[in-house]
């Protein structure tokens, strides 16, 4: 995941899209419908336009993102990740284009550390990102030299690696060059001896605006050999309506093509992503989706973290919506037979037992602390749900693989109640803990001078912008469950937030903070950013109030 098209190219070929008849998927079914080209099938392969194990197992992955080439020290995270319930990782790995490279050493590890924590590892080199656009990115041919070059840590592995050819191989220049480019790394891998399930990524940044792979995938498809290639389009702010993701992936599947949302967030700086079209359609059509991503997210997009800083037990409301939401991970995820499992009739019916009764401690104006007594289960907790009871009515408020919960963006002077639930590695749920109500305190006023407010405009485009407010704590104690306060002097609107909730009356804008931003420690400091529409000006503001109270504008 890197910078995306710009918007108004992108919306114009989505909805063009929408309105021209498919030529070229319709004539592909034939080709997709069989099993596989001259091998025999070999691991996990493609036949029917779906992906099965070896076993001819149908296999539905639903993961995420994980960023190792960047984060090499956080291979713990693929534990954690498998925790929450999903069934695959896919795992960021360099060339050595761009980034420092992965060795064959690394990516057997990588490998290994899938199959210890029973994921299928679709594994993807990132230097590709871009090309044509991107300043450095390198070649699909490049990259298919890079996996010949690790081809020893990846031999033999075929029921548990998908083989991601090149992350987003072209941006919005070059594009048309793509079946062409696509179609010679397949071929140069399938020379070289790979009998491996090949994946491989959409142009125009992953999003395909141009329809692109969409309109060659018949002919890529066909171009395989083995035909065991399957294809991966990434969904942000060109995927916008339900419309458009059910016609985008829904010609695929009419046409027998094999399909994946390889990424996708809740959220982006190009648009805002239909995230529940996106699930319910997958869900729908029995499709798999790969969320972007665990943690480390940089450049303005850190809103797209599931978990804060690599840590499980500090889950995103992103996070939250993906992996417990509805059509999320938890609930969808099966994982494969090759690790034992059943495929969605799992041989482990045993729920873990009733969870102690949650204790709260700690309670401030935008959070509480609790904690509850172990489960037990035959096989093992995996995972604990925190959940928000109203009457009859139950909200997911985050997912732990320890005993204790620290739960903010609360709001200061409200009454709450809590449960929790256990979970094992096979889904089975226990029965509801019992409850525990909470009050938040009622909190204060910034002291006067306690806060400072830093205003900027990232980028700017004929009338559109994007920017970043920072608050800074200049006090002695922590302020919750804050609320911002400022007033555009131009008539500039805001059409989308990350790290805040917005609201605007006329030129009066307020912020109140996501779940990772209620607290601000003393020192500290809190980012919020955002999309917006200026026309004739767009003057920075000249006041910030926090909690009514005045800020330094720094």
């Amino acid at each position: 995941m890197r910078s995306r098209t710009t918007r108004g190219a992108a919306v114009s070929g989505a909805l063009l899209g929408l309105l021209l008849p498919l030529a070229g998927l319709g004539q592909t079914a034939q080709a997709a419908s069989g099993t596989t080209g001259s091998t025999a099938a070999t691991g996990l392969h493609v036949s029917g336009g779906r992906l099965l194990e070896g076993n001819g197992n149908d296999f539905v992955m639903r993961g995420v993102n994980h960023a190792h080439t960047w984060y090499t020290g956080e291979l713990d995270s693929l534990a954690h990740i498998k925790a929450k319930g999903a069934n695959t990782v896919r795992v960021v790995l360099s060339s050595g284009d761009r980034w420092t490279r992965n060795d064959a050493s690394d990516v057997a590890n990588v490998v290994s550390e899938c199959k210890a924590n029973r994921l299928i590892c679709v594994l993807e080199v990132h230097d590709t990102t871009g090309y044509g656009e991107q300043s450095g990115a390198a070649s699909l041919d490049q990259a298919a030299d890079y996996w010949i070059s690790v081809k020893s840590a990846l031999e033999g592995q075929e029921d548990y690696i998908v083989v991601n050819i090149g992350n987003e191989p072209h941006g919005n220049s070059g594009y048309e060059n793509w079946a062409d480019d696509t179609r010679g790394a397949i071929g140069k891998l399938r020379d070289a001896g790979f009998d491996h399930a090949l994946m491989v990524d959409a142009p125009n940044w992953g999003q395909d605006w141009s329809f692109t792979m969409r309109d060659n995938a018949a002919s890529v498809f066909a171009a395989d050999p083995d035909r065991n290639t399957m294809f991966s389009v990434h969904m942000y702010g060109v995927f916008d309506t339900a419309a458009e993701v059910r016609d985008y992936l829904g010609r695929f599947t009419d046409a027998g093509l094999p399909i994946l949302v390889g990424e996708f967030g809740h959220d982006h700086s190009d648009g805002n992503p239909d995230e529940d079209a996106i699930l319910a359609t997958t869900e729908q059509l029995g499709l798999g989706y790969l969320g972007w991503s665990w943690s480390g997210n940089g450049g303005g997009v850190e809103y797209l973290d599931m978990v804060e800083g690599f840590d499980p037990d500090a889950m995103t409301s992103w996070g939250e919506r993906l992996f417990n939401g509805a059509n999320g991970i938890a609930a969808t995820a099966k994982e494969a037979t090759v690790y034992g499992g059943s495929g969605g009739d799992p041989g482990d019916t045993t729920a873990p037992t009733r969870p102690g009764t949650p204790v709260a401690s700690d309670v401030s104006a935008g959070g509480v602390t609790l904690s509850w007594g172990a489960s037990t289960d035959d096989t093992g907790v995996t995972a604990y749900d925190v959940v928000r009871v109203e009457g009859a009515s139950e909200t997911a408020v985050r997912s732990v693989t320890g005993t204790s919960a620290q739960l903010t963006g609360l709001t200061a002077g409200s009454s709450y109640t809590f449960a929790v639930y256990a979970r094992d590695a096979a889904g089975n749920r226990s029965e509801r803990s019992a409850t525990v109500d909470v009050t938040t305190s009622r909190g204060g006023d910034p002291a006067p001078d306690a806060c400072s407010v830093g205003y900027s405009i990232v980028g700017q485009w004929q009338g559109g912008f994007q920017g970043e407010v920072t608050v800074r704590n200049t006090g002695t104690s922590t302020i919750s469950g804050w609320t911002l306060g400022w007033r555009f002097a131009d008539g500039q609107t805001i059409t989308n937030m990350w790290g805040g909730t917005p609201g605007q009356s006329g030129a009066a804008v307020t912020v109140e903070p996501a779940s990772y931003t209620t607290d601000i420690p003393a020192g500290g400091s809190v980012t919020i950013g955002f999309t917006g529409t200026w026309n004739g000006a767009n003057t920075a503001p000249e006041a910030f109030t926090l909690d009514g109270a005045a800020c330094t504008v720094s």
